[in-house]
């Protein structure tokens, strides 16, 4: 009886989450083709474009981070079937969402001298500089589109979202072609183009995703309700926050994480920084499924704490670790399988297919922790459970898994791997911290 309704709940989170997936893959799809199309204008440009995105990344998903908070309250109060209190919290929400974006893009702008401080060619930084200024606005109606599919994501509408993000890739593709390499009649902006092509997509993305919210019969009873609910308050804001910002803190500490160790091999040479970025898209790409599978189980669940059902809770959380365990299973046998060939696909250098190859099969041992570590955090989201997660996040990433790593990469003579066990003891140590915490804390529901 009991694994029955695991299977059932198993697949209502697949079903959810498979949109939210195939979202996320389009969304990484974004940031890929504007990088390999402005390398195709040469080595420089793709060095700027690839510096921008490297910069960009933390505050980013801080921000990414705060919208969470949207999708963990509508979907509550969707459990209790206050229609009142959802379209409460979407408003406020949206607005928290549109300062830390103001705020965002203002700081980028500013601080854009940065990237003359980074010890980098100096020519690099004169072309990165524009491209940065264009990136850092467009995080505004990025953030923005985010708390809009956030609200819907919180609905179980998540297909809405998933469908305007994979029209927005051939849309960035077509104004890629035409900005960045001047055909039919445009002028010829190169690395800026890139820029201009992904503020105007995040832009009409977020236009289009408003226009069905306000207008689609589906949402029609939450925007009913403006005249009464559509205000800010300041306990509500709180209760945002409270989610918001160690969601923003979690998420930018994993990411973190990654980027300095990123910085740390890029110091070993350039053959195993090469590796590393290599073995790091794979493990980046098969991470959006266990991305998806988060965002999904942390809705449901989110929903079920909404009417305070702790069996339903714990079957949600059960099945999703199950499901993610599996797929983890599935990564790793993938990555050893295929551990010669992928890197072909990036580089033709022996020497970086050889320690690509190794990297990968440390990058499949970690697949199983990487999955289950995602899904532990966001069925505690789920549960209003943050403040102590953070804490055990950062243990596992900044007192475990980065010290360990440099100690066995330096000290031990292990080099870039030396990082990647760093990696596989962080990775292992968060899903452990953070899976125990949910069955004890769904328990207490």
């Amino acid at each position: 009886m009991q694994s029955n309704s695991l299977v059932h709940e198993a697949k209502k989170t697949l079903q959810l989450s498979l949109p939210i997936i195939f979202g996320e893959i389009a969304q990484m799809a974004l940031h890929l083709i504007d990088t390999a199309m402005a390398g195709a204008l040469g080595y420089k440009q793709l060095a700027a474009a690839s510096l921008v995105l490297a910069v960009l990344n933390i505050p980013f998903v801080v921000g990414i981070g705060m919208t969470i908070s949207v999708s963990q309250l509508v979907s509550m109060s969707h459990g209790r079937r206050d229609a009142q209190k959802v379209s409460h919290y979407f408003y406020n929400g949206f607005w928290i969402c549109a300062l830390t974006a103001l705020i965002i893009s203002l700081g980028l702008e500013f601080g854009k001298g940065i990237l003359f401080h980074l010890k980098q060619d100096p020519e690099v930084a004169a072309m990165a500089v524009p491209f940065l200024q264009l990136m850092g606005w467009s995080v505004i109606p990025m953030l923005l589109f985010m708390s809009l599919k956030q609200f819907a994501d919180g609905l179980e509408k998540t297909r809405t979202a998933m469908i305007i993000t994979v029209i927005g890739v051939p849309l960035n593709i077509l104004l890629n072609w035409l900005l960045i390499f001047g055909n039919a009649g445009f002028p010829r902006l190169e690395l800026a183009g890139a820029g201009w092509s992904t503020l105007i997509t995040r832009t009409l993305m977020f236009l289009a995703l408003g226009a069905v919210i306000l207008w689609h019969p589906v949402f029609n009873r939450y925007i009913a309700v403006r005249k009464n609910q559509w205000r800010l308050k300041m306990q509500t804001i709180k209760e945002l926050l409270h989610i918001g910002i160690p969601s923003g803190l979690q998420i930018g500490m994993e990411g973190g994480a990654f980027a300095v160790s990123g910085i740390i091999i890029g110091s070993i040479g350039a053959t195993e920084q090469a590796a590393h970025q290599i073995a790091l898209t794979c493990a980046s790409f098969t991470f959006m499924a266990s991305l998806g599978l988060a965002q999904g189980s942390s809705i449901r669940v989110s929903n079920a704490f909404g009417t305070r059902n702790r069996q339903k809770i714990l079957n949600i959380g059960k099945s999703t670790l199950i499901t993610g365990l599996l797929y983890g299973i599935f990564c790793a046998t993938l990555f050893i399988v295929l551990r010669n060939i992928l890197p072909t696909g990036f580089n033709d250098n022996a020497n970086v297919i050889e320690m690509a190859s190794l990297l990968l099969v440390l990058a499949a041992i970690f697949q199983i922790s990487d999955a289950t570590q995602a899904i532990g955090a966001g069925l505690l989201r789920g549960i209003k459970d943050v403040k102590i997660p953070t804490i055990l996040i950062a243990i596992a990433y900044w007192v475990i898994g980065i010290p360990l790593g440099y100690l066995l990469a330096f000290k031990g003579n292990m080099g870039a791997s030396g990082i990647w066990v760093g990696f596989i003891a962080g990775l292992s140590c968060s899903s452990i911290f953070l899976c125990i915490r949910f069955m004890r804390m769904a328990r207490k529901v």
